[in-house]
C-alpha cells in the first residue's frame, strides 16, 4: 500500500507562485507515471499535468509555460511548480500514482488533496 500526502497549498495573490508536494510512503520509482489533478467546487475533475518514470511530462493546455511537474524517484516525491497563478487556477490540487496514459484512467493511490486559492 502507498500513502499520497499533498502540501504546499495556501492563498495567494494572482501572479504569485506555489510548489505543491507530494510525498509517497512507498517507492514510487516502479511506478511508469504519476499525475496531479485538480478540482474546483462545480467542476469536473481536470487532469493538469503527467510525468513518467523518466521525467517525460504533459501539461493541459490552461497550464502549459506556467506550471512545472517534476518527480524525485529516490526520495519517493512528485513536485508542481506553479507560477504565474490566475484565480481560475484555484481548486483541490490531488496527486495520484498509477495514471495509465494521458487523460486515461487514474492510478489506485491519491492523497488527501490540498486547497490553492488565487485572489483577486
Amino acid at each position: 500500500q502507498v500513502q499520497l500526502v499533498e502540501s504546499g497549498g495556501g492563498l495567494v495573490q494572482s501572479g504569485g507562485s506555489l510548489r505543491l508536494t507530494c510525498a509517497a510512503s512507498g517507492s514510487i520509482a516502479n511506478t511508469w507515471a504519476m499525475a496531479w489533478y485538480r478540482q474546483a467546487p462545480g467542476k469536473q475533475r481536470e487532469l493538469v499535468a503527467a510525468i513518467t518514470r523518466g521525467g517525460n511530462a504533459n501539461y493541459a493546455d490552461s497550464v502549459r509555460g506556467r506550471f512545472i511537474i517534476s518527480r524525485d524517484n529516490a526520495n519517493n516525491a512528485m513536485y508542481l511548480q506553479m507560477n504565474s497563478l490566475k484565480p481560475e487556477d484555484t481548486a483541490v490540487y490531488y496527486c495520484n500514482s498509477g495514471i495509465s496514459s494521458w487523460n486515461g484512467k487514474p492510478g489506485d493511490y491519491w492523497g488527501q488533496g490540498t486547497q490553492v486559492t488565487v485572489s483577486s
